[in-house]
């Protein structure tokens, strides 16, 4: 949706408001914590012991990012690893005029960032005993077989999302760490941002009524020629520098190393790349339900085929689809009683229009809450007839009713209330969970051990376990990868309890019922 600067504005303070009505004494801790936010919303602490020592495999865009955020305090980057001969030195150096990407020469100073062992491969980065983790951060199709070795040589593991090419790969992950007591996390950031926390907590409360529609999309303009990101020039260092010597690694030639994301053997597409972080958010909304079914489309409706003369489109050899449309169903509280009581959840991802660029609403029977671009969040009333005022325009503060749960009523001011200030004022500095994700997994390696898997399985949330574990994060690659799926074999596919569970052989990708 497209707003003006006085209902987004109107939007955001009746966020705020309702926050600061409903969570007001966490939220004064929260503010009077700084910078240490993440551990005040997330439940970790200060690390006892040194920081834990980590080796970087892969500095490209995604790594740079991370290189960033990371928390020193938490982590002690000792080595870093990438193919490309560009990426090593531009994670020392960063990208100029990139605020996200200023390398660690800027981050930890000259002097710090000297001690740093580079290496030109992942097998170097393992085989090094001062490393007691690795994150990885490499193309998709690589996620598993770097983490299988990390595993194999004593390093605990974060791995970027998605958390491998195949559910097939997921399973062996999660099976492999078990199996060595290591931990094993994903980088969907979203489970560490304390802005979705604060929005999901708004949702958990019942304050939007009964949600029966959610609409989530990425939207990007392509349609101009040379403006793809996924697809930038080849230096001609990492060119000449690894010319025949990628296949030991698993890639064809260079370009699909560099180019990983347009190829279905390197990547997982806009469902992948993109979708994933929707589908996650929308899951987190639902209360982290696994959904019913996924229906779709998915084609290359922007990029024509390389040589082949396709009018008014540009001429590319990627494989993936450049539109995709999914809509998945999942249950409502009352499914198991009434199975008609379901959740929409629609996705679309396109390449050719950027007016309504990422994020997610959620639509309720009492309001509508939208989180827009991971930076702030809006919050809209429904009416329940003509004399009930609602719409974009309209101020809203919370009705703290006793014994029951909060309700949004109308507000005659024309300003902002106090909790809104105060809930403001706690989110000012709030991170997209980059950093918070990478302190937690510090924090659990540190103070979780030597058990990491009491019982043989992951730890919850709730007993300080990782918020996006292996198990969590598999359920997310199950619903990205299954609407690939739908999409290629243009049918309605309906999501199997086996494979969520990760002792079970059963994927999607094998499944006859999905590929028959």
């Amino acid at each position: 949706m497209v707003f003006s600067e006085t209902q987004k504005q109107i939007g955001q303070d009746n966020f705020h408001d309702a926050l600061g009505s409903t969570r007001r004494d966490f939220l004064k801790v929260a503010a009077a914590t700084g910078a240490t936010i993440g551990a005040t919303y997330f439940g970790y602490e200060a690390l006892k012991g040194n920081p834990v020592k980590v080796g970087f495999i892969g500095t490209g865009d995604e790594g740079m990012i991370l290189l960033q955020e990371h928390p020193p305090e938490f982590m002690d980057i000792v080595a870093i690893a990438d193919l490309r001969p560009s990426n090593r030195k531009r994670a020392l150096n960063g990208d100029p005029g990139s605020p996200n990407r200023q390398g660690l020469i800027k981050k930890l100073g000259e002097e710090k960032a000297s001690k740093i062992k580079v290496y030109e491969n992942h097998k170097e980065l393992l085989a090094d005993p001062e490393i007691e983790a690795v994150v990885i951060a490499v193309p998709l199709s690589q996620h598993a077989p770097i983490a299988l070795e990390a595993f194999e040589a004593g390093k605990h593991v974060l791995t970027e999302k998605l958390m491998a090419h195949n559910i097939t790969e997921c399973k062996a992950m999660i099976a492999k760490g078990r199996e060595k007591n290591l931990l094993l996390a994903v980088g969907h950031q979203r489970h560490y941002s304390a802005l979705y926390d604060n929005a999901n907590f708004l949702v958990q409360q019942g304050l939007l009524g009964d949600i029966k529609f959610i609409r989530a999309q990425w939207h990007r303009n392509n349609s101009f020629p040379g403006s793809d990101g996924w697809r930038k020039a080849i230096p001609a260092e990492d060119q000449k520098a690894l010319e025949g010597k990628v296949s030991e690694y698993g890639y064809k030639d260079v370009e699909e190393l560099v180019w990983w994301r347009l190829f279905n053997s390197t990547g997982g597409g806009l469902m992948a790349e993109l979708g994933s972080h929707q589908l996650d958010a929308c899951s987190i909304f639902l209360g982290k339900v696994h959904p019913i079914a996924v229906q779709g489309y998915g084609g290359r409706n922007l990029y024509g085929v390389k040589g082949v003369g396709t009018k008014d489109k540009q001429q590319d050899n990627r494989e993936i689809d450049d539109h995709v449309y999914v809509t998945l169903e999942f249950p409502g509280p009352h499914y198991e009683e009434d199975n008609h009581d379901i959740v929409i959840v629609t996705y679309s991802s396109i390449n050719h229009n950027r007016l309504e660029p990422y994020g997610e609403t959620v639509f309720g029977s009492r309001g509508t809450l939208i989180v827009n671009l991971e930076q702030d969040v809006m919050l809209y009333k429904e009416g329940r007839g003509a004399q009930d005022p609602y719409g974009l325009e309209q101020r809203l503060y919370v009705l703290d009713t006793t014994g029951g749960a909060p309700v949004l009523t109308a507000s005659e001011s024309g300003a902002p209330s106090t909790a809104a200030a105060n809930a403001s004022a706690a989110l000012e500095k709030y991170s997209r969970g980059y950093t918070e994700e990478m302190e937690h997994f510090c924090y659990a390696i540190r103070n979780h051990g030597p058990e990491y898997y009491p019982g043989g399985v992951e730890r919850s949330p709730k007993e300080g376990g990782l918020r996006c574990n292996g198990v969590v994060a598999m359920a997310d690659a199950i619903m990205a990868l299954t609407s690939n799926l739908a999409m290629k074999h243009k049918k309605r596919i309906v999501f199997k309890d086996a494979w969520f569970d990760p002792t079970n052989p059963a994927v999607p990708e094998t499944d006859p019922d999905v590929i028959g």
